[in-house]
């Protein structure tokens, strides 16, 4: 659901040259990661630089999925010299909110992540699991959105919260998510 949320908004604009994708790799079958490791990740962005910025030109941006990735990512960037005033970063986002990444968006090494409180959706896991096994039906389940081409999923939908240098005291620390002192 990521993928397809994301190029839905994103194919328009590389049709219309508002966005350059310098690899030409678009389709999921490119650009997704196996097992989601940071290592793999880290790997195919030396191999995306190597191939298609060592001209000097810079990369903008990088849209991950996930903290882990993002990490990988920053790490090949920051080993060919970004995070430099010469090199300034490139917008990398995440998600997840996991504590390393918040770490670097403080730092300025990735823009934002994906906060989905996970405590909400213990919450939420609870409330639907007693009324099933009260033999209820439950509350608020969204059964039009998630279509796995097998059937439509009922699914509870909680609201995600993006995380960046500017709120991230606010959405994670004083919510309590994160220990202040785990970013030091």
């Amino acid at each position: 659901f990521f993928y397809n949320g994301a190029i839905s908004v994103l194919q328009p604009l590389i049709d219309d040259g508002s966005i350059k994708i310098k690899s030409g790799q678009t389709g999921m079958d490119k650009v997704g990661t196996l097992r989601w490791l940071a290592a793999t990740a880290q790997a195919r962005m030396d191999n995306l630089l190597s191939a298609n910025y060592s001209d000097g030109s810079r990369v903008d941006g990088v849209l991950s999925p996930y903290d882990g990735l993002s990490r990988g990512i920053t790490a090949s960037l920051r080993a060919v010299g970004y995070g430099t005033d010469a090199q300034p970063w490139p917008i990398v986002t995440g998600q997840d909110a996991e504590t390393a990444s918040v770490k670097l968006i403080i730092s300025g090494e990735q823009y934002s992540t994906v906060f989905k409180d996970t405590r909400e959706l213990a919450k939420a896991t609870v409330q639907l699991v007693d009324k099933v096994l009260s033999g209820g039906k439950p509350d608020g389940l969204d059964e039009k959105t998630y279509n796995n081409d097998v059937k439509v999923v009922p699914s509870i939908l909680l609201t995600p919260h993006e995380v960046d240098k500017s709120n991230y005291q606010a959405q994670v620390v004083d919510s309590g998510y994160i220990k202040a002192e785990e970013l030091k």
